[in-house]
């Protein structure tokens, strides 16, 4: 049997706020936390996310920074701690926000998924839902149904059109990967771009009116050209780049031929449990490792190796 639970926290996952998502159609209460002198806005620019130089923490600011934020991506709210609400923040206006605002020595703008590697599981995870909701604001900014501009409305959980009055939500991706196995052996491939020899568990979007099984099972088939039978949910991990959910499932392998589309991928091949786990002791090891610990790769591939 695989472990019930994932080796060690999924980044990204596990934050420490509550969204209240109850209270974003408040208008009064959320135009009252925006002017509170204890609300904590998290700076953002060109989506990355603003981190203290002394300490892996991440720079919180005060409503004074308001001003120089995209009017048109937010402020969002992420949620409340401590009777204290978080929102962020979208600074990409600014040519240089580090010497505009007396910051440069101090915090720094780091790509996300550099921050998370020092960054507290509940940082990390806080980066994620403000870097993922900015983006989708700077990417929605015109209606699908009529062309004109939109608005934010529900502390930034939604956008309305200006003319047509369309509403316009975020969404999220959902992308299954599977760490197919049969018996002592699993099955792991690789793409051409990727660093040589590192091997990952295969993945792909899951498409319209597909359930996860099914999805499943497709890009398998047609990745590897193998067939599944059984498939079961692991664990999941949110990822910010832009907008997608990782649903982690391991699959049963009914045939071991292995015919790789090369279109998709460079190479996949079976791995026995005994090269996985000295892979996982000693990266590289054999010529090949597996993902780091940022990816939820690396907890399916971890979990049935040491089960």
């Amino acid at each position: 049997m695989y472990a019930a639970a994932v080796s060690r926290p999924i980044v990204f996952s596990g934050s420490p706020l509550d969204r209240t998502a109850n209270r974003r159609r408040d208008g009064a209460w959320i135009s009252d936390q925006l002017e509170r002198e204890d609300s904590r806005f998290l700076p953002f620019w060109k989506l990355n996310v603003l981190v203290k130089s002394q300490k892996p923490e991440l720079a919180w600011a005060t409503s004074a920074l308001r001003p120089s934020a995209d009017a048109r991506t937010g402020p969002v709210f992420l949620g409340v701690r401590d009777d204290v609400s978080h929102f962020a923040l979208d600074l990409t206006p600014m040519a240089d926000p580090l010497s505009e605002l007396g910051l440069a020595g101090s915090a720094s703008f780091l790509e996300l998924r550099a921050a998370a590697a020092t960054l507290s599981a509940g940082d990390a995870a806080i980066s994620a839902q403000g870097r993922q909701m900015l983006d989708w604001h700077a990417r929605h900014r015109f209606c699908a149904v009529c062309g004109h501009s939109t608005a934010v409305k529900e502390a930034g959980y939604m956008r309305e059109c200006d003319e047509c009055d369309a509403q316009h939500f975020p969404r999220t991706d959902p992308v299954v990967i599977m760490l197919v196995e049969s018996g002592e052996r699993c099955l792991l491939g690789r793409q051409a771009g990727w660093p040589a020899g590192m091997y990952s568990a295969l993945a792909g979007f899951v498409e319209a009116g597909e359930s996860l099984e099914e999805a499943v099972r497709r890009e398998v088939q047609e990745e590897a050209g193998i067939e599944v039978g059984e498939v079961r949910y692991h664990a999941s991990q949110p990822w910010p780049f832009p907008s997608s959910l990782m649903i982690g499932c391991l699959a049963h392998a009914l045939g071991d031929k292995v015919t790789v589309d090369k279109s998709e991928l460079e190479d996949a091949r079976w791995f026995s449990r005994a090269e996985i786990r000295k892979s996982l002791e000693q990266p590289g090891a054999g010529g090949m490792f597996v993902p780091p610990p940022m990816a939820i790769a690396h907890h399916l591939i971890r979990s049935w190796a040491e089960s």
